[in-house]
């Protein structure tokens, strides 16, 4: 994995883990060719899982400590239900531990004599004797997206009630908004220890019936991720306290709890990629990975099943992209296929989600080096592959109609030994091309090679593939955006429509044809890095040699957006964006 600091070349960003032998190329010489559930923040996304959960038996207990270096073993995590509950009450009404009401600007306005003009807050004011109007005059909080304040006062069934800004608006505009605003719900529930919260809109009325399930599904989206924590590595950990979000006033009846209940599906996704990056690569092998695989078959076998290939396997598949890139890791390859099929109904169209899934990422022989070479963070190399199990979760839980999808990750370590692939070598991938390695480090498309090809012989209509694939494509878009590439103005349509009904952020960048001239190798079919400039988009271009021209397909470059620097944590990117995509074409 090439990283945007350092631009030495354009190769890939990369997280692997495997074994094999330099035998294992497969190159050829050849002559000139009330609404009420619950959410359990930890236990949605971990329950019985191998890597999750203690609740295993000793079989696999005993395969993770063969696993495991350095005596790490995650702890193991309490389930934690937060109910979700919708309420068509009177704001002064509510009883519980902070009432969080979301503003704009507009709404904050007051008069010649600082009374709110907003309906809500006017009369929320008149219930504090004017305390809240004063209060936020003295704390200059004008509704500005980012401001909060915590007033705890007297008056109110509530211990607390708490302002949230939302910006200009308009109200209902923005998805980002009303998950930051579920996301200082819970810092807010978390720093006074609060076992109940109510959010509510100033302005709720405004919102149309439809634009109401949304908001409520951002908010619950932002409160449960936000209280969400990784403490499996910790010696030490914090219980939650929060048990219960009422939302007031954002509508009811089963339309919404059909939404809730989506949202709550999607997040135990989230939360699963989340902790696949986040666990260290010394528990996270390429066998615990599938073994995460195998345990979302057979926990959803009524509409799951899984097949995990071995070294053998992959090498009756000529598999020789992904297993030269594994070649020098003591940790044998896993190439994993889960396949899910409704419990019902006619299959119209087969999708696939295909994930990079290097758990670790040395850079081989083009080892990474130097500052900015980011190979302490090479966990999150998986990042791809984290998503696409991670939307399989989901996907299992919601079971849309209409849809066959393929989840598939070539998974492995990028590793240095006598046996590993050396720059020079000539590997030769499933589909017959052969690819001499001109940089070690842009391994993560070696594997996706073999991945894509596989992918389009389970006769499917469309392709996704996600990879932390190049460094190239965060100095281009930053750390929050993740760059698509594909020939399909459909398909980029659709993805992009996901993406923003998911609130994540994509952008499509060119697959300038002309950039392959850089790609071309004079012994063998393609190089697997060209220049520095455009790194981004001749790695998308190397993905396309493996591709099936009647295979719609496009690629995303999650790069950026995988980790959060300032957390210190993964983000669970592209889950959300993945499930929309998938439930989008099961109806239409």
């Amino acid at each position: 994995m090439a990283v945007p600091i350092r631009l030495a070349s354009s190769s890939s960003l990369t997280l692997l883990a495997s074994t094999s032998s330099s035998s294992f190329i497969f190159t050829k010489f050849r002559s000139i060719p009330h609404l009420r559930f619950s959410f359990s923040v930890t236990t949605a996304a971990t329950s019985g899982n191998p890597l999750f959960c203690s609740r295993r038996g000793k079989r696999m207990a005993h395969t993770i400590a063969k696993a495991t270096l350095g005596l790490t073993h995650p702890a193991a995590i309490e389930s934690h239900k937060i109910a979700l509950t919708a309420k068509d009450i009177d704001l002064v009404d509510w009883k519980g531990d902070i009432l969080a009401v979301g503003v704009t600007e507009k709404d904050m306005i007051k008069d010649e004599n600082s009374n709110f003009q907003n309906v809500i807050l006017k009369k929320l004011d008149s219930q504090l004797d004017g305390l809240l109007s004063e209060v936020s005059t003295e704390e200059d909080f004008t509704g500005r997206t980012g401001q909060s304040t915590v007033l705890r006062l007297p008056g109110l069934g509530s211990k607390r009630v708490s302002l949230i800004g939302l910006g200009k608006g308009p109200i209902g505009s923005s998805t980002s908004a009303y998950k930051s605003l579920g996301e200082s719900v819970a810092l807010t529930a978390k720093a006074s220890q609060a076992n109940n919260v109510a959010v509510a809109l100033a302005s709720s009325q405004d919102l149309t019936p439809e634009l109401k399930l949304t908001t409520a599904s951002a908010i619950a989206t932002g409160a449960l991720l936000g209280t969400y924590e990784d403490n499996r590595f910790k010696s030490e950990s914090k219980k939650l306290s929060l048990k219960s979000i009422d939302f007031l006033n954002l509508g009811g009846g089963p339309e919404l709890e059909k939404k809730l209940k989506y949202t709550e599906n999607v997040c135990s996704g989230v939360i699963l990629g989340k902790e696949l990056v986040n666990a260290p690569p010394n528990v996270l092998t390429p066998g615990v990975l599938a073994e995460e695989a195998e345990k979302i078959a057979s926990t959803y076998s009524d509409v799951f099943t899984a097949k995990i290939l071995d070294t053998e396997q992959c090498k009756e598949l000529k598999m020789g992209s992904f297993l030269g890139v594994a070649a020098a890791s003591e940790n044998p390859p896993k190439f994993i296929h889960l396949c899910y099929k409704p419990p019902n109904g006619t299959i119209k169209k087969k999708l696939a989600l295909v994930g990079k899934g290097l758990t670790f990422d040395s850079g081989g022989y083009n080892i990474k080096t130097g500052p900015g070479c980011l190979i302490e963070l090479m966990k999150f190399d998986m990042g791809g592959s984290a998503a696409v199990l991670g939307a399989a979760k989901a996907i299992a839980q919601i079971k849309p109609p209409g849809v066959e999808v393929h989840f598939i990750v070539a998974a492995c370590e990028n590793m240095i030994s006598g046996t590993g692939m050396r720059p020079g070598d000539i590997l030769t991938a499933s589909n017959g091309k052969t690819i001499e390695v001109n940089n070690t480090d842009a391994e993560g498309r070696l594997t996706l090679a073999d991945a894509l090809v596989y992918a389009c012989n389970q006769g499917v209509d469309k392709i996704v593939d996600l990879a932390t694939l190049t460094g190239a494509c965060i100095v281009a878009l930053g750390p929050s955006i993740a760059g698509i590439f594909t020939p399909s103005d459909e398909m980029a349509k659709e993805v992009v429509a996901a993406s923003e009904v998911a609130g994540e952020k994509l952008w499509r960048l060119p697959m300038e044809e002309s950039y392959w001239d850089s790609m071309k190798s004079g012994v063998a079919d393609m190089v697997n890095t060209g220049g520095r400039q455009g790194g981004s988009i001749t790695a998308a271009l190397f993905l396309k040699q493996f591709v099936d021209e009647k295979v719609e397909w496009l690629h995303i470059d999650m790069a950026g957006p995988v980790w959060n620097d300032k957390k210190k944590a993964a983000t669970g990117f592209a889950v959300p964006t993945l499930v929309q995509w998938v439930v989008a074409n099961s109806s239409s």
